[in-house]
């Protein structure tokens, strides 16, 4: 049975709980529920299968069919769903686990012998495996591991979450499962679990997939790196404009990352086009999130997939600052530690307000006499400031109040923190007070300050973006004369990273790690030649050379394309539209020969505001305008302006990274699944009980006498 409303898009969910009502037994009735819901899958589905495995809830039935009886809510008799407006966004929780229990307990209306039917041996078998797929997705959707809390019998999964699920609906009355139990005397095996959440995981990515071609152009996205059971992988995501127009994202899966260069990009092309079934030819962006110990790796990987796929430009992903992506793409052992370093600065002050607190005291004693500075550097303190696209400067700003934090925890002189704080206290002050970080702060802080409003403006609101793209040569032409400057420059910056250090009394030296693995005595090289080799010029040359690469002009062409929306147009009016830059798209539109003529029109449409009206600012507020539709190739360029990867989702759009990030922090490790992580946070996509089913037997057709 389904553990959730059957009518599309219905919200009852962990805010708004709802009772859950069969399908009547009625065939006369359960065709009038059927055609009420609108749900065209239900169609041909039998008034038995409508009633043991299909559900509607309380809030499409009228307050006066709905009546409440002891500690149950029922139907009358004769109830008709009549309400049917609702929202169009699925929720989830924690309550869809008690509605679950709720719903399979059992009624009057299931203990009613005139309604058992007789099954075939297949039907049985395939009603069993349909109770075993429900618990199965009902735990994934939760994020509840299905081996914990204790699967420690060698022959079977013992008293692990899956068993005791299915163990209550044995109590619960269901006669299948409880058949198949009394015959193995367990209901499944680790094996057999197995393969369920491998022919969910399957099934699930078939459906993403199919759902993100069927509206057209999509991106491909990656995260960092994760590690689940001891092995490397790659998280993939797809941006994609659907059917209402509005552009999101979808979480795809993992990819294992083994192996080296070429061998490896074309393994995960592979994976990608073979086995998942993505049509890359389809792809019109791709953007990566890596840090440096990985990021040749990745390079490469973009590389072939631009090879194979050229219309896959690779631009700058959103859910990370662009200061920060640049940081990260550095594999020198100083960048590498400030970032390693933020991580600690992070996961320590979330660990207690009173860090915090801490934190700020030291602030107050720094700057006395700025009171509105030390303000405004609270502020951005009790925030994660080590994810912002200044965390560079705010950390200059901050580092002798964060020193002096840490030590004041690690000294632990009033006994307030436990051990674990202070030695992580202990861990950050070690790095502070390291000279290769000070110098590798200093020269970020310096590098990335210009690129910084260039950062904030290409993330930022659609005005800001598409200004963003008239300020990039300017960028690179200060960055340049940087790099031919580098001498003064670096000089400047061991200044002000020695003058820092004395401050802190942190001695000035080479790493201790160069010296030992060049073997070189202390001494043997001055420090402001180490660091101008080994951090200021590849530091210099690194954000050129990214800079360069993901804003190529293409990419530029794309967030030109912003000017289309209504009120940039209206505020320049004066000029012409950007043509050229629409051109890129000119082999993605219904129909390129026209493209002049309705750009034309749709400049003509927006380019005078009458009094008192109000145009769409946005890209999504332009692509829900009723007109669009109208202009079918400026609605083709809207679309593909909006799967690229460098403008950020908005809120209700980007749930897909959202649910990525807290199945990673939250779920310990050795519950980690990718299987199941797919599941998890894909609970909304509408599964199939049946065809899941089908898959099964046609991948496992020799199962059904194994238990």
């Amino acid at each position: 049975m389904q553990n959730h409303c059957a009518v599309p898009n219905c919200t009852s969910g962990k805010s708004d709980p709802q009772p859950l009502f069969r399908f009547p037994h009625d065939p006369e009735r359960s065709k009038k529920w059927v055609e009420k819901c609108q749900k065209q899958d239900l169609i041909d589905k039998s008034p038995g299968q409508l009633y043991r495995y299909y559900r509607l809830c309380g809030k499409h039935f009228e307050t006066s069919l709905v009546d409440s009886v002891s500690c149950s809510t029922v139907l009358k008799d004769d109830a008709i769903p009549t309400i049917f407006d609702v929202p169009s966004q699925p929720q989830n929780g924690p309550g869809e686990i008690i509605r679950f229990f709720y719903k399979i307990k059992p009624s009057e209306a299931d203990t009613d012998q005139t309604h058992v039917q007789t099954l075939t041996e297949e039907e049985e078998y395939k009603e069993y495996l349909k109770s075993l797929f429900e618990v199965l997705v009902l735990l994934g959707e939760q994020s509840i591991p299905p081996t914990g809390p204790g699967d420690d019998k060698q022959d079977g999964l013992g008293s692990s979450n899956f068993q005791a699920l299915l163990e209550y609906r044995l109590t619960c009355g269901d006669e299948v499962l409880k058949k198949r139990h009394d015959v193995n005397k367990e209901c499944c095996s680790p094996a057999l679990l197995n393969q369920l959440i491998e022919v969910s995981e399957k099934c699930i990515r078939s459906k993403l997939v199919e759902e993100v071609q069927q509206n057209g152009y999509f991106s491909l996205l990656t995260d960092d790196l994760v590690k689940i059971l001891g092995e490397w992988y790659l998280p993939v995501f797809l941006r994609y404009v659907d059917q209402s127009n509005c552009p999101r994202e979808r979480f795809l899966g993992f990819l294992s990352f083994e192996g080296d260069g070429d061998a490896l990009a074309e393994t995960l092309l592979s994976e990608i086009t073979e086995k998942w079934g993505l049509d890359m030819e389809q792809c019109r962006a791709q953007a990566h999130s890596c840090t440096g110990t990985h990021f040749g790796k990745i390079k490469t990987v973009a590389a072939k997939l631009t090879e194979r796929f050229p219309m896959a430009v690779l631009t700058q992903r959103s859910t990370r600052t662009l200061n920060l992506s640049l940081a990260n793409g550095m594999a020198l052992s100083g960048v590498q530690l400030v970032l390693s370093t933020f991580k600690k600065i992070e996961s320590f002050f979330s660990q207690s307000p009173l860090l915090v607190s801490e934190l700020e005291h030291a602030i107050s004693i720094f700057y006395p006499d700025k009171e509105e500075k030390a303000k405004e550097l609270k502020e951005i303190c009790g925030a994660s400031w080590t994810r912002r696209n200044d965390a560079f400067e705010v950390t200059v700003e901050i580092l002798e109040a964060l020193l002096l934090c840490v030590d004041s925890v690690h000294d632990n002189e009033d006994m307030r923190w436990n051990d674990q704080i202070t030695h992580n206290a202990l861990e950050i002050s070690k790095a502070l007070a390291d000279f290769e970080f000070v110098m590798a702060l200093i020269v970020l802080k310096n590098t990335l300050t210009l690129t910084h409003a260039f950062g904030k403006n290409v993330q930022g609101q659609t005005a800001d973006a598409h200004f963003a793209t008239t300020s990039l040569k300017a960028v690179l032409h200060t960055l340049k004369e940087v790099s031919d400057n580098i001498d003064v420059y670096h000089e400047f910056w061991t200044d002000e990273a020695v003058n820092l250090a004395t401050a802190m009394e942190i001695p000035v030296k080479v790493p201790r790690s160069f010296l030992r693995k060049h073997q070189l005595e202390s001494g043997a090289m001055r420090p402001d030649s180490h660091y101008k080799e080994h951090l200021s010029v590849p530091v210099v040359e690194h954000i050129i050379r990214e800079m360069t690469e993901i804003f190529c002009e293409d990419h530029l062409k794309v967030l030109r394309c912003l000017s289309l929306v209504p009120t940039l147009i209206e505020q320049n009016k004066s000029t012409k539209p950007e043509e050229e830059s629409v051109q890129v798209f000119k082999n993605d539109i219904p129909n390129a020969g026209t493209l002049s003529a309705e750009l034309h029109c749709w400049w003509v449409k927006w380019s005078k505001k009458g009094k008192g009206e109000t145009f769409p600012s946005t890209l999504n507020e332009t692509l829900q305008l009723s007109d669009v539709k109208f202009f079918p190739n400026m609605l083709a360029v809207l679309r593909l302006i909006g799967i690229l990867p460098t403008l950020a989702l908005e809120d209700g759009c980007d749930v897909a990274y959202k649910r990525f990030q807290l199945y990673m922090e939250n779920t310990p490790d050795k519950f980690k699944s990718k299987s199941l992580a797919l599941l998890n946070m894909n609970y909304d996509v509408g599964l199939d009980l049946d065809l899941m089913v089908e898959v099964y037997m046609k991948t496992y057709p020799d199962r059904e006498d194994v238990s």
